[in-house]
């Protein structure tokens, strides 16, 4: 696949995937396309030498793996890593507000976002809905109103002198999303207004309740390429949908010699402690299903390695003074190895070797970013899966410009790179494991 083609459907993947639902939903697609066999938790499962699978778990998380013909014993397990959320503006389960003749929505802030870059934006809905099918039977549906409904409106600088000097935004007062004039306060239950604008371009909820929901508000412009000679990428969600299509995209090609995974984890973004995160026991439970002998799993993890793909910090040209001098990542200039004393990122001396020599072998540069020592460092699910699963872990990614807001920009060409990276990791058969002399 070319850098152009690979760009594109890259692009066209984080634009329908508005939320952790509709991106595990394409990924679904995409490995149905591909021969990939889903396998229910609540069933059974003859897994063969060879086969294609992948199962989900809550909707919003997936796991997806080339089961190799080598036994896992001789060659370990070569596992990416990733996350489905982002930061974003996630609606109230009672969010109905009237002020000054206007409907608004409550919204709570999920994840670290950056809130500044939300004003202003033509914002659209979309989520997971349930609702009650006319029979008793609950039901669910993944929903995208796909067209502006909302914005919240900035404060004019005549009404806020300081705004250019300081500007604060208090997420509970500040951000309720505006929707419509409703003067004469006739809409009382945002359930039924919702239900009655999703069943127009959705069949099957016409006349029906919606019982519950998760929504969240997205900005409506599309991914684009960037850059007077189109060097970059802009949009919503690099973080890390990203990731997870590199990583999809070098899964699809792997030879299936030895075995190979890919892991979209939901709510890393929030902590990872759910049933469906890094740090619940979905990627714990797949490992012993397929490998329920103890000893056997222990062997089979000792000769592994995980890559947790999540993006990293590009040095921002107009605040350089934020980085460390010596581990400044420039877009473009290939993948980064992420390093932190305390931990917060799991590469060590001998995952970052490997990765290195990864890359020497794809012909792709490599970066390497250490945090300012003053200044706080982010963690990925690399830490936590290496902490509970036991395997030998490293973090990387595409370094990126304004990471957790509302839209980002990274390098046309890391992506691409990072991908082909990622292919030859899964498909390389050396070991991955160093001995000692």
């Amino acid at each position: 696949m070319s850098r152009q083609h690979f760009n594109q459907q890259l692009l066209d993947f984080i634009g329908t995937s508005p939320t952790p639902f509709h991106a595990v939903k394409n990924l679904r697609t995409a490995l149905d396309k591909a021969g990939f066999k889903y396998l229910a938790e609540e069933n059974s499962w003859q897994v063969q030498p060879g086969g294609r699978y992948y199962i989900t778990r809550n909707g919003s998380s997936i796991i997806a793996f080339v089961a190799g013909r080598k036994p896992a014993e001789d060659t370990g397990i070569r596992m990416v890593g990733a996350h489905t959320d982002s930061p974003c503006l996630k609606v109230k389960p009672q969010p109905e507000l009237h002020r000054q003749n206007y409907f608004q929505l409550g919204v709570e802030v999920y994840g670290g976002a950056l809130l500044n870059p939300w004003f202003d934006r033509d914002l659209s809905i979309a989520g997971r809905v349930i609702f009650d099918d006319g029979e008793g039977q609950l039901r669910q549906l993944l929903v995208d109103m796909q067209r502006p409904v909302a914005v919240i409106p900035s404060l004019a600088i005549h009404l806020d002198r300081d705004a250019n000097n300081e500007r604060k935004v208090n997420p509970q007062t500040d951000i309720p999303p505006l929707l419509f004039l409703d003067r004469d306060k006739n809409t009382k239950d945002f359930r039924q207004l919702l239900s009655a604008e999703l069943a127009k371009d959705e069949p099957s909820l016409s006349g029906k309740t919606i019982i519950d929901y998760e929504l969240y508000l997205y900005d409506c412009q599309a991914p684009a390429r960037t850059g007077l000679y189109g060097e970059f990428i802009s949009s919503a969600r690099l973080d890390n949908l990203l990731s997870c299509f590199a990583g999809l995209q070098a899964l699809l090609e792997s030879e299936g010699q030895q075995t190979t995974m890919l892991i979209c984890n939901d709510h890393e973004e929030v902590g990872s402690v759910s049933a469906c995160g890094a740090n619940g026991s979905m990627l714990r439970s797949l490992l012993e299903r397929l490998f329920p002998q103890s000893e056997q799993l222990t062997r089979i993890i000792h000769r592994s390695l995980l890559i947790s793909a999540d993006n990293a910090h590009g040095i921002h040209p107009n605040f350089t003074d934020r980085h460390d001098g010596n581990h400044g990542p420039i877009l473009n200039d290939g993948p980064v190895l992420k390093v932190n004393a305390n931990q917060r990122y799991a590469t060590n001396s001998v995952t970052a070797a490997i990765f290195r020599q990864l890359c020497k072998r794809t012909g792709v540069p490599l970066q390497v970013f250490v945090n300012r020592t003053d200044l706080g460092c982010g963690s990925t699910i690399g830490p936590i899966t290496a902490a509970s699963i036991g395997i030998q872990t490293l973090d990387v990614g595409v370094p990126t410009f304004a990471m957790h807001s509302i839209r980002e920009m990274a390098g046309s060409e890391d992506a691409y790179n990072f991908c082909r990276v990622l292919n030859t990791f899964y498909n390389d058969t050396d070991s991955l494991v160093i001995q000692e002399i």
